[in-house]
């Protein structure tokens, strides 16, 4: 839990979704608001021929002229825009929820890596306790004259492959913490080994599948489905004709009356099938790309859950007949050969049954790192206030 915790509050890229998501809001403060106003400064009726060209004094219709523009778009296509607008920032919002529960995941996975390489790692350095003593038995019987050297040279030799599988587990513990690094920031990273109990899920399978909307991947593609829908609405509101007002002064010179104009425009779109229309046909088909690829991907979670759940369940048997059968049978058949051993037995038996062990003990730590991650995949999929 602190793994996860804290890779919540540092990865970078949840930062860079929170700024998503306030840009996102920002744009939707000012989504449908009126275009700033036009001021036009300007003169009319200017001669620019003859021998008064380019003089505003000679002619009674030259004028100087201020003026004010306002465009007004429709409302429809304002509230559309505004729709359009929190659907975005909707959109974003999920984005950042799929990434934080992308975040909380891979940091489960990066501890659990962690945890498995130290079990396996811990099993192996007690199993060079048992090859240690192995090869101090053989050097005295053979100083002793009771055996050859060659028995020596084999136990020898497997500590030395013992100490080969040590360094090798050290070296993945290594690159484990330094992946669980990569979500939790620079310094050092402690691994309990204590872990939890994967036998037991928060959510059972039904109840995933119930919420199989509310999955990570599916969170950006339910939101991309309304965005697509709002623009539909974009598409059609272009169907309605804006409105524009204006007003101006204008300034004659010679002690000519000052005059004033007002005008109201109005938008006409007359040719709606060459140029709306296709607009609207446009999202129509991203609004039904967009219901696709949901569909595709509940499809793939759905049975991707499936999948992972029967890969758990039999993880879990796996783990479960190691630790009552398997383990306590392997140590046991070497513990007894090598005790046949010391009491002046053959050598081969205890090298048959040490490398059997071996191999169990490392297969077990192989299926625990695996149960840990079957483990993860299930019970990091929904956001916390959405599992039961």
């Amino acid at each position: 839990p602190e793994a996860v915790r804290l890779a919540s509050e540092r990865a970078p890229m949840l930062e860079a979704r929170r700024a998503g998501v306030s840009a996102a809001q920002q744009e939707a403060a000012r989504a449908g608001a009126l275009p700033d106003p036009m001021l036009s400064i300007g003169i009319d009726n200017l001669p620019v021929t003859g021998r008064d060209a380019f003089d505003t004094r000679v002619d009674d219709m030259t004028m100087k002229k201020i003026g004010l523009r306002q465009e007004i778009p429709s409302r429809a296509k304002r509230s559309a825009r505004r729709s359009f607008a929190a659907r975005q920032f909707d959109e974003a919002q999920a984005q950042a929820e799929a990434e934080g529960l992308a975040v909380r995941r891979a940091a489960a996975e990066a501890w659990i890596g962690v945890w498995a390489a130290q079990r396996e790692l811990l099993a192996l350095q007690k199993l060079r306790e048992q090859a240690a003593l192995a090869a101090n038995v053989s050097k005295a019987r053979v100083a002793g004259g009771g055996e050859a050297v060659s028995d020596a040279l084999a136990t020898q030799a497997a500590l030395l492959e013992l100490d080969n599988r040590i360094e090798a587990a050290r070296a993945e513990k290594r690159a484990a913490q330094a992946a669980l690094t990569r979500w939790l920031g620079d310094g050092a990273v402690e691994v309990s080994d204590m872990a939890p109990n994967f036998d037991t899920l928060p959510v059972s399978e039904a109840e995933l599948l119930a919420s199989v909307d509310r999955v990570a991947p599916l969170l950006p593609a339910t939101a991309q489905v309304e965005t697509a829908a709002a623009a539909i609405d974009v598409a059609r509101a272009e169907k309605r004709p804006d409105w524009s007002v204006g007003a101006s002064y204008g300034q004659r010179a010679g002690g000519r009356d000052d005059m004033i104009m007002f005008e109201v425009g109005i938008g006409l779109p007359l040719f709606t099938r060459n140029r709306q229309d296709h607009g609207v046909a446009a999202s129509e088909a991203d609004y039904q790309s967009a219901l696709a690829t949901r569909e595709d991907l509940r499809r793939q979670e759905t049975a991707r859950i499936r999948a992972d759940f029967a890969r758990w369940d039999g993880l879990k048997r796996q783990v479960a007949l190691h630790e009552d059968a398997l383990l306590p049978l392997a140590m046991d058949r070497s513990a007894t050969t090598l005790a046949a051993y010391r009491a002046g037995g053959d050598l081969q038996p205890w090298l048959n049954a040490r490398r059997d062990e071996l191999d169990v003990h490392l297969a077990h730590a192989k299926h625990l790192g695996e149960l840990g991650r079957a483990w993860v995949a299930l019970a990091f999929l929904l956001p916390t206030e959405a599992q039961p």
